[in-house]
């Protein structure tokens, strides 16, 4: 699946197709998956055959027992690509580094700023592709790179002011993954407070001076521009409609960091005598196309406010459990309204399937109850509405018309052997992670394959040298 009318075919079926459901149906990919519909389970077909053009599918076909020549073959559990709905890049390079002793929230947040304070352009390219080439190893086609950087230390501008944002876009073509660069909006250190000397670097001073730098940034073929706002503390709630309409002004998503911690809430409610969601309602930031971030300590009104406006939440369930932030109503925000996506946050591990695992078993271990979610449903969080909160049109799904994104998982590895094809939705899921993945593709491009990166030689070498180049204690 290298380029405009190539072919590419699976040995044992299809990946799950997490369309919405008012357009679902039996759609199949290569090897084996499923199809989720409002009243479809999983469903396998083998044989399956995709024709791709222009990085779309054109054709699906099944049954196919020999391959025509030229095709690729993507043996094991095609899925679509997955979608990383939200990422820090530079805080891959804390893994390992804020396990030593036990702390906080908030001293961990002492130590990612050190890290953060020694950026440049050039470092944070060179970082950043190897994360997102870590991410592709992962199976991961999308990220939603949730990015606050944005100038030299002290808060000036570098003469490309937009130079640490456009190091990512070209980290991910560099990686050959998608980006949506959620340009963040963060201007205070809390509720008023002026930014401290680690925040003058994420600061514009106002939102209208973050919006006109922002806007100068553009769409490409690979690259999606959206907007978040850090969160309730770090944007004066007389300027969170400023991000909002900018967003709303251009269809762009807008992410924004919620209620992750209890401290937060109580400064909200000390300062406005609202939560943090009913703030962002108050300001018309809430809505279909904004996706709130971990959503972890909600009211009953808060959940409510959140699904009534349709606005998305994104889990991260790996980064959550490792800052001991807690576990978020995710079951009942996805019953109240609100679409669900899947992040890996801080990179503590670099495994969409691990965070879709976890959503359930999370669940299960605080309600004492199994089966929140089917396999499917895991799978639709983990794609399609991940792609969605990213504002990807037709990704995530495959069927014609589609973005020739795709993940293939080994079926035959110690985590992987032994049940049956028709399960490969569950045991995707539930048994497999990163380690899994054979092969990524992107746009009909074989990124890695056979479990190899294609476009950077050697990844874990990359991640090394580029992260310990950001430690001066080694």
């Amino acid at each position: 699946m290298d380029g405009a009318g190539s072919e590419g075919t699976g040995s044992e079926g299809a990946g799950p197709d997490a369309a919405p459901a008012a357009d679902s149906g039996p759609h199949a990919g290569p090897h084996a998956g499923s199809s989720t519909g409002p009243h479809a389970g999983p469903r396998v077909a083998s044989g399956v055959l995709l024709s791709v053009a222009d990085g779309r599918i054109t054709d699906v076909r099944t049954g196919v027992a020999t391959p025509p020549p030229g095709a690729t073959a993507l043996r094991g559990l095609t899925l679509p690509g997955l979608a990383n709905a939200h990422s820090h890049a530079f805080h891959r390079a804390l893994r390992a580094t804020v396990q030593v002793g036990s702390g906080t929230f908030w001293t961990w947040r002492e130590v990612m700023y050190g890290v953060a304070d020694r950026l440049t352009p050039d470092s944070y390219h060179a970082l950043a592709r190897a994360v997102y080439a870590e991410m592709a190893l992962a199976g991961i086609t999308a990220v939603g790179e949730f990015h606050y950087l944005h100038h030299a230390p002290g808060g000036t501008p570098y003469a490309d002011p937009n130079a640490m944002g456009e190091a990512l876009i070209q980290a991910a073509a560099d990686a050959g993954i998608r980006i949506t660069l959620l340009d963040t909006a963060y201007l205070s250190a809390g509720f008023g407070a002026p930014p401290d000397r680690h925040q003058l670097r994420f600061s514009d001073g106002t939102a209208d001076a973050w919006a006109t730098r922002c806007s100068v940034v553009k769409d490409r073929d690979h690259a999606r521009i959206g907007a978040a706002i850090h969160s309730v503390r770090a944007v004066p709630a007389d300027q969170l409609a400023t991000v909002a309409r900018w967003a709303q002004e251009r269809r762009a998503p807008l992410h924004v960091h919620l209620s992750e911690q209890t401290a937060e809430n109580d400064a909200c409610l000390a300062a406005h005598g609202r939560t943090p969601t009913q703030l962002l309602s108050d300001h018309g930031v809430l809505g279909p196309a904004t996706t709130a971030v971990h959503s972890t300590h909600l009211t009953d009104e808060d959940i409510a406010l959140l699904g009534a406006s349709r606005t998305g939440t994104c889990m991260c369930p790996t980064t959550e459990r490792d800052l001991a932030d807690g576990i978020g109503p995710a079951a009942r925000l996805q019953r109240a309204g609100s679409p669900l996506s899947l992040g890996s946050d801080s990179h503590a591990v670099i495994d969409i399937l691990e965070e879709a695992r976890a959503l359930e078993l999370d669940e299960r271990l605080r309600t004492r109850t199994r089966g929140h979610w089917t396999a499917a449903a895991l799978l639709r969080a983990a794609t399609a509405d991940g792609h969605a909160a990213l504002g990807w049109d037709r990704a995530g799904r495959i069927a014609p018309g589609a973005l020739a994104d795709l993940t293939t998982i080994a079926l035959d590895s110690v985590r992987t052997a032994g049940p049956r094809p028709s399960l490969g939705a569950e045991t995707a899921v539930f048994a497999a992670s990163a380690a899994d993945v054979r092969h990524t593709v992107v746009g009909g491009r074989q990124i890695v394959r056979d479990g190899v990166h294609t476009l950077v030689p050697d990844v874990p070498a990359a991640l090394a040298s580029t992260i310990a180049a950001l430690h001066d204690d080694r």
